[in-house]
């Protein structure tokens, strides 16, 4: 019976490092996809900002600030 009992604990093993590789490959290649499609979110999102809502010689931060109403508190658009 104990012949058993090993067979039984090193196939059980095996089968959990299987699946211990499998899941991290898995969350690899799902965190690697999010990274990717989070950069490409922030590249487009970064030159919209600076062709459609920048102002003349504003950086995106700048403008990002500006448009979420973080710039001194002040949401009012005003022109110079």
């Amino acid at each position: 019976m104990s012949k058993l009992v090993e067979a039984n604990e090193k196939i059980a093993e095996a089968v959990v490092g299987s699946y211990k590789k499998i899941e991290d490959g898995v969350v690899g290649g799902y965190k690697k996809i999010e990274t990717g499609i989070v950069e490409g979110f922030e590249k487009v999102t970064d030159k919209c900002v600076e062709k459609l809502f920048a102002r003349e010689g504003e950086s995106v931060e700048d403008a990002k600030k500006r448009l979420s109403g973080g710039a001194s508190g002040n949401t009012e658009n005003t022109e110079e």
